[in-house]
Order: C-alpha cells, then structure tokens, then sequence
C-alpha cells in the first residue's frame, strides 16, 4: 500500500511516523515542487508498504504551496503519490479543531484511519473522549488511540491498516481551485457549516471532568513568553547551545582531524609513488576529511534544535518574536524560516511558503541566507581556532564559543536590518498577521531527536560530501598540473634560490613544491585574482577557496585541504590547522593573523556562497531577479564588511 500520513501542525505527525518506520527514512520532495517529501518503509507482517508524510495543514482547501500539495495528491487519483489508505493524526487533547480537517478527508472516501494521539495530555486536561459516540459520527473510520512519543499504539495501528476495507467515490469536486474570489468565497461557507457542526457534535463526544484550576503551561509560559525576560531567556539558551557546540565538539574533531592526517601519511608511504597515489592522498583523502570533521558540531546543533522543538519551546520563540519582527516588515511566522535557516538556508526558504503575506514571505526569503547556517560551522571553526585565544571569561565562558555566538548574532542582526530596507522597496497594500498554535510542553523523546539527528548528518555527508569531494578532486587536479615550459623555469629558479641560500633538503623540497604549485593551473588563476582580494588581508589561496565555495560554503576547508596537501608535497602529515598558522608571507608575517581571520569570518557570514539556495530562491519566486539581487546585496556587504574589519584590525 501507499499510505498517506496526515494531520494539523503539533498533532505529533512526525512521532507517528517515526514511530511506525524507525530508521528507513528518506527525504526528498513532491514532484514538481520544491516541498519537503519525508517518505519512509512501514513493514505489517513482512510486507513492507511506503508511508507518505504530508505537510502539516489545517485545511484540505490549499492557501499555501503546502496545502496545495496535500490537496492536489489527495483529490487527483492520477497523482503519482494519490494513497490507497489515510492515517490522520489529531491532538486528542484539541479534538475540536483537528476534527475539521480530518472530516474533509473523510469526504474523500479513501480508506481511513483517525489517530487519537497525546491522549495522556487530554486526560491530563480532565477531557475523555467517548470512542463510540465519535465512531457513530464517523461509522466508516477506525479510531485508534495513541500516545507516539512512547510508541503506545503502533502494533494496533499497524493491524488496523490491513483490516481497511476499499471506499469509492468521491464527495468533493476534484476540479476546486482557489484561482478567483467565488471559490474562496464557497471554500468559506463549506468551513463554517462544517465548524458550526463539529461544534455541536463535540459536547456529545469530549467529557470533561474536574481538573486543578491552573494549567502547569501557564505558569511557564509567564516567563518564557514574557515581553522582557522571554527575549533574555532565549538568547541566553542560544548562548549556552553555542557554548556546547564549541566545547564539547573539539575533542573529537581534533581526533578525526588526527585520523586523517595519520592516514595520509600512512598511505604515502605505502602505496608506490604515481598520479594515482597523489591522487588519493592529496585530493580523496583531505576532501573526505573535510567532510568528516564537522560531523560532531552539525550532530550538535541538530540535537539541540530538536530539542526545542521536542519540547514545544520553538513555538513560543515564534510567538515572542511577533512583536520584534513587525517592525522589519516580517511577522512571527517568519522566525520558523529563519531558524531553520541557522541549520540550513534551503529548507529555511521553503518553509517561508507558509507565509500568507507576499511581502513578508519575498523579505523573509531575502534576508533567510544571511542567517549562520550549518555550512559556515566547518569555516568559523577552522578560523576561530587559528586567531582566537583558548581562554575564559569569568571563569566558565570560553571566548572562542562566545566568538561563535557573536557571529551567528551578526547574522540575525544583519537580517533585520535588510528586511528593514526591503520593507520599502517591496510594496504590497495589505498588512499580514500571525496565526500560531501554542502546543502542550512535553518531555523531549529522545529517539525522535536521535532519527533526526542521524537524518540531517547522512544529508550533510551525502549531498555536502558530494561536492566537497568533487571539488577535491578538481582542485588537486588544477594544484598538480599546469603550463609544463613555466613550471619548469619556476623549479629552476626555486632550485638556485635554494642552493643561494644554503637551505637543506627538506627546506628545499618545500621551495619547490611552492613554486610549482604558484605555477600550476589553481596557481594561476589564484594570482589573477589576488589584488582584488589583497585589500581584504588574502593571499592567492585564500582567493582560490573563495572561489570554490561559492558552490557551497564548507567546500572553503576541504580546498584549503587540498591545497596546502599539494603544496607541501604530501609529506607534512601535520593537522590542517597546523599547516594553516605556520603560513608565511613573503616578508614573514603570518597569513592568518587576527586581522585576516576575523575579515573572513566576516565574509563569510554575509557572502552567499551556495549555489543550491540560489537555484531554490529562483524555484520559490519564479523569477532569476531575486537571486541575482541576492548574490549583489550579499557581495557587497561581504566585501565592505570583511576590508572594515581588516583595516581596523591590522
């Protein structure tokens, strides 16, 4: 079967899904549109069905991309991901509200499954539902009670989708569009009529009994959602989530940093010299490790915003954070995209479909990049660790993770401030508003926080791997070869200066290699560019990394990798970090001095460097104007940012 999973938003949709398929997940998208798919293998008695994720929606009439994909896959039999049964999970606890979406789903007359999920918080609530009077309601669904964060009710769940019975027909016209006014005017009544009856139908269904006068979420939410303390609350959590990632990721990143170098020289001096040994142990090798290394911070930022998430916090930052984004012509519904934006951009930009608003939705879209995304931790990493000192501050802060906080600060910041800007020129005559679901507190479940932080490390290492590999790979190819007649006069000339200058072997083995890799095709090109970027504290290196990041922004240390691999032969097995701080200029001032460090730190945090946000900016508006204003903005502000911080700091 194909089995579509669907529900209002904070139903616990995701724990029902992982819940039923554990760790045979895939991510991906709905044909045609730029929606986040989640797909995964429900196996009943050894027979292994596809169960379909569906957006969160509060209706089967489509007001966004979202519900317009659950609308066209549900009333459109020739849709390719149109499902032979439904599950929908309600919040038994809000059984009012969630009963109109799944009573127009149940107009579909597709086999049927309704989930009463959280009903240990319903109870908590004092509210208990009569299973048979909402079964006489709905005489041709199955009802089956759940509480999914502790996996009460999946076997019944499961026996219930093989016991579905076939149900023709359909009750809503399939050819329903909201492209004019009378359809969203018929839309409406349809809604109300059914609100009006669900209204009179649950007095008869949910019981309500004696509960203590004052929810525990009350009490809670008088701090955490206060005008004053619910702002310091949260950039204090962020301060002490940017602590953690610092802290505790750097001991196994200097492990594997290690293990790869170890690796490398290992391999060397094993496998016969030639291309393909080179090959493996100045291009594969330092790539794959550029990729391994920032396994344990992405773990650690997916891990604790799950965590917010898990526990119904993000939802409340949501709500505080209404009021601060009115005047940067956002709403609240803004702060989903752009903390999702903190973990990556695309998903941050997608996410901004739900958006109501077409101002606030484009500025939303617009500003999302300059967000610190996942992909900056591999290059703020590296840098801060090379120019900013290991110590504490008052005794327990360690400065290099408040450096991180302060980067990621940078980037919130700037975001407002360009939103300010855009609110001017983007121009629409309606104001938004903001319509959000508070949800219940509840106890993180520690699996669904484990599934998703495995699912977002595989995507990083597969889909970041991919092209951080790649470029590997063309940058070793580019740092080995290049004009045959002008590397040769190079090695001559290095080989003189050498002899000049009394060096022994291995210092003369390191002059060569420099100057063949100053003369190799990366070299070249390298030096082309140099005078634009001196400005910035770079030399042709640095400049050549710029350039390959701009196809993704982690690919920065993976090219360093590779380049500095070349440029010493292979035979310095030191850590990348290592070989970075010992890098000279020609009058023998370090390259990565503070100056220089913090100017790409800089960079980095406004320069949109990722060709995928591009190409989803693009899908998202429909037009190329928006991503191309975006690369110009971006630049700028990169430039000027990183030549202000540079020339204050030299």
């Amino acid at each position: 079967m194909k089995v579509a999973l669907l529900g209002n938003p904070n139903t616990g949709k995701s724990s029902v899904f992982n819940m039923l398929t554990g760790m045979r997940q895939h991510v991906g998208n709905f044909p045609g549109v730029t929606v986040d798919k989640k797909t995964g293998i429900l196996e009943i008695d050894g027979v292994e069905h596809t169960l379909i994720d569906f957006p969160g929606t509060y209706s089967l009439y489509p007001r966004s991309k979202d519900e317009e994909v659950v609308y066209k896959s549900l009333c459109d039999e020739k849709s390719i991901d149109y499902p032979d049964a439904t599950i929908v999970v309600v919040d038994a606890s809000n059984l009012e509200r969630n009963l109109l979406f799944f009573s127009q789903v149940y107009d579909l007359q597709i086999p049927i499954v309704l989930v009463l999920n959280m009903s240990d918080i319903a109870i908590k609530q004092g509210k208990k539902i009569d299973i048979n009077a909402l079964q006489t309601v709905f005489p041709e669904a199955t009802i089956v009670e759940s509480i999914a964060r502790i996996k009460s009710g999946k076997n019944i769940l499961k026996e219930t989708l093989t016991k579905l019975k076939p149900r023709k027909g359909h009750v809503f016209d399939t050819n329903i569009h909201v492209a004019s006014s009378e359809d969203i005017e018929d839309q409406e009544q349809d809604t109300e009529k059914r609100f009006q009856k669900i209204h009179q139908l649950i007095s008869t269904i949910e019981k309500k009994e004696e509960v203590q006068k004052e929810r525990p979420e009350n009490k809670w939410d008088r701090i955490l959602v206060h005008p004053v303390f619910g702002y310091l609350i949260f950039a204090f959590i962020l301060l002490v989530i940017f602590q953690f990632i610092y802290v505790f990721a750097a001991i196994p990143m200097d492990f594997i940093d290690a293990v790869f170098a170890n690796l490398s020289s290992w391999l060397i001096e094993t496998l016969p010299q030639g291309i393909l040994s080179d090959l493996i142990t100045q291009g594969i090798v330092p790539g794959i490790g550029g990729i391994a290394i920032f396994i344990p911070q992405i773990a650690l930022l997916f891990f604790f915003i799950s965590i917010l998430e898990e526990t119904g916090y993000l939802s409340r930052v949501v709500f505080i954070m209404d009021r601060l984004m009115r005047p940067f012509g956002l709403n609240g519904k803004s702060v989903v995209p752009l903390l999702s934006s903190v973990a990556c951009a695309i998903p941050g930009i997608m996410s901004a479909r739900t958006i109501s608003d077409w101002k606030e939705r484009m500025i939303t879209i617009m500003v999302a990049p300059l967000m610190s995304c996942s992909a900056r931790i591999p290059v703020y990493t590296i840098l801060i660790a090379m120019v900013i000192p290991d110590e504490r501050v008052f005794g327990f802060m360690n400065v290099q993770g408040l450096v991180l906080f302060g980067l990621y600060t940078l980037g919130l910041i700037s975001a407002l401030v360009m939103a300010s800007i855009f609110k001017f020129f983007i121009k629409q005559k309606q104001s938004g508003f903001l319509m959000l679901e508070i949800p219940s507190y509840k106890m993180p479940r520690w699996q669904n926080i484990g599934v998703v932080v495995v699912e977002k490390v595989k995507l990083f290492v597969i889909d970041a791997g991919k092209i951080i590999l790649a470029i590997s790979i063309i940058l070793w190819a580019m740092a080995s070869f290049g004009p045959t007649e002008r590397r040769e006069d190079a090695v001559k000339l290095a080989k003189i200066e050498a002899k000049n200058s009394l060096l022994n072997k291995e210092e003369t083995n390191h002059l060569i290699s420099s100057a063949e890799l100053e003369n190799s095709y990366i070299g070249i090109l390298g030096k082309t560019i140099e005078p634009v970027i001196a400005p910035l504290g770079y030399d042709w290196k640095i400049g050549i990394s710029l350039i390959t990041s701009f196809a993704a922004r982690e690919v920065f240390v993976g090219s360093m990798a590779t380049i500095y691999a070349v440029g010493d032969d292979g035979e310095n097995n030191s850590p990348l970090i290592a070989k970075m701080k010992n890098e000279k200029r020609p009058d023998g001032s370090p390259v990565f001095s503070l100056a220089t460090g913090v100017s790409l730190m800089i960079f980095y945090v406004f320069a949109m460097q990722c060709m995928a946000t591009l190409a989803v900016v693009k899908r998202e508006t429909k037009s190329w104007k928006w991503p191309m204003i975006q690369v110009g903005y971006m630049g700028v502000l990169a430039y000027l940012g990183a030549w202000t911080a540079y020339t204050l700091l030299s």
